[in-house]
């Protein structure tokens, strides 16, 4: 038996470095002041089989890919080269009976980057759901109707439609732009029911304000209604009110504006028809028996 070297006095021993990689990981893990429940919560591994893989009990452990996809897992969490951590451990797994006995071709991805249980089963889920609705789908468009259904809608009256009636010309749209035109300088107003002003200021003579179509219910305030000219559709229309007077919240569109049109147009129709129509006389009578009248008597002269 070899005798080991003595040591000269005061001089301490060698410290035996690790040699297991389980050995390795935990002298690294103990140097950082970590615990072993600070591993597993940043490996997401659970407490036992990272200290079966410290102990190098790697017969504790599912399978030789999980052996080493744990513990390159732990080595990365500390700071150590999980690459040569990796390997001794598939070389120490493959050299004991759990290698002799049990070889997987495969290791599985980091434990930190798999999904969780409740995700997977999501995922399925909604991969069902989506396969029986592409079957429910498929079958309703690939399923021809039956006898019944061609004779139910070839039996089903055709909806009417309304025709015009023969010769009928649809009618063309009025156009009711309502147009102020002044004739004079005039200031005005002219605002919607909400009292926006769609037109405040002084008009010059010959200036044109054209009404906006969308007004609602539009009113004007001026004190000068003959210094304008309105027009509907190129229609003229009356003078809003008389001559320097005050007018306000007069109704200027298109329809207020043509019913104050129809009774001055109807006035003045009225008054040319009886200029118009001759004045009535008696009717005098022909033939041989009817009178002659008198021939007036000569003025006597003075």
């Amino acid at each position: 038996m070899a005798e080991e070297p003595e040591l000269e006095p005061g001089v301490a021993a060698p410290e035996r470095q690790p040699n297991t990689p389980g050995a390795r990981l935990r002298a690294a893990r103990e140097a950082q002041g970590l615990s072993i429940q600070d591993v597993a919560t940043r490996t997401r591994i659970a407490q036992r089989q990272l200290e079966a893989i410290e102990r190098d009990d790697y017969a504790a452990l599912p399978g030789i890919p999980y052996a080493v996809g744990f513990a390159r897992a732990y080595a990365r969490a500390i700071d150590v080269d999980e690459v040569a951590i990796a390997a001794d451990v598939r070389n120490a797994v493959h050299n004991s009976d759990l290698g002799s006995n049990r070889y997987e071709a495969f290791e599985p991805a980091d434990p930190a980057r798999v999904p969780s249980r409740a995700l997977a089963w999501t995922a399925a889920a909604i991969v069902v759901i989506l396969v029986a609705g592409f079957a429910v789908w498929r079958t309703q468009v690939m399923t021809p109707p039956t006898g019944e259904e061609i004779a139910a809608q070839q039996s089903a009256p055709a909806p009417a439609t309304a025709k015009p009636a023969a010769g009928a010309r649809p009618a063309a749209p009025v156009v009711q732009t309502v147009l102020f035109t002044a004739n004079d300088d005039v200031w005005l107003r002219i605002y919607d029911e909400a009292g926006e002003r769609l037109k405040d200021g002084l008009m010059k003579k010959g200036e044109s304000f054209t009404l906006p179509a969308n007004a609602r219910n539009p009113m004007i305030l001026t004190g000068r209604p003959q210094a304008l000219t309105v027009t509907v559709g190129g229609k003229p229309i009356a003078p809003l009110g008389p001559p320097d007077r005050t007018i306000a919240d007069v109704p200027v569109n298109a329809e207020a504006l043509l019913a104050r049109a129809a009774p001055a147009a109807a006035q003045g129709q009225g008054q040319g028809q009886g200029q118009a129509a001759p004045a009535s006389t008696a009717p005098v009578p022909t033939g041989p028996a009817a009178p002659v009248p008198a021939a007036p008597a000569p003025a006597a002269a003075d």
